[in-house]
């Protein structure tokens, strides 16, 4: 097997995990954490779909950027521009509690509803990813 489709498979697998526990994360009330491991997922499932296209190293923590490269070659992915840009939102603001305009800490700010939001997006686009590395 080819070394970039055992790395995209890799990177692949840990995507799904943290959508995983990102899910678990929210059922335990934890949804900044939800919401980041949301965002971790989605990067990480698109980063595989590079690592098949033969990429060695992948810089970019930008899901939104991820999806853009992708859309070169798989316009589909296109389509799921608004759900990055949504995870990007919470790339920093899940865990730095200066990210957030006034007093409140991420774990205050962040509730239900965004960690489900961001967990529907990421779904989304692993799901995507996993379609297009099936072929």
């Amino acid at each position: 097997m080819d070394a970039n489709i055992r790395e995209a498979e890799r990177w692949l697998r840990q995507g799904e995990r943290d959508l995983v526990s990102a899910k678990n994360s929210c059922r335990s009330g934890d949804f900044e954490w939800a919401c980041f491991q949301a965002q971790q997922s989605a990067e990480k499932s698109l980063k595989a779909l590079l690592y098949a296209r033969g990429f060695r190293k992948i810089l970019t923590h930008s899901v939104y950027e991820l999806i853009r490269e992708i859309g070169e070659y798989e316009a589909s992915f296109l389509t799921l521009k608004s759900k990055a840009k949504a995870l990007d939102a919470a790339y920093i603001t899940t865990r730095y509690p200066d990210s957030i305009v006034g007093n409140l800490t991420p774990s205050e700010y962040y509730d239900r509803e965004d960690a489900e939001e961001c967990i529907e997006h990421a779904d989304s686009i692993c799901s995507a990813a996993r379609r297009a590395l099936a072929g």
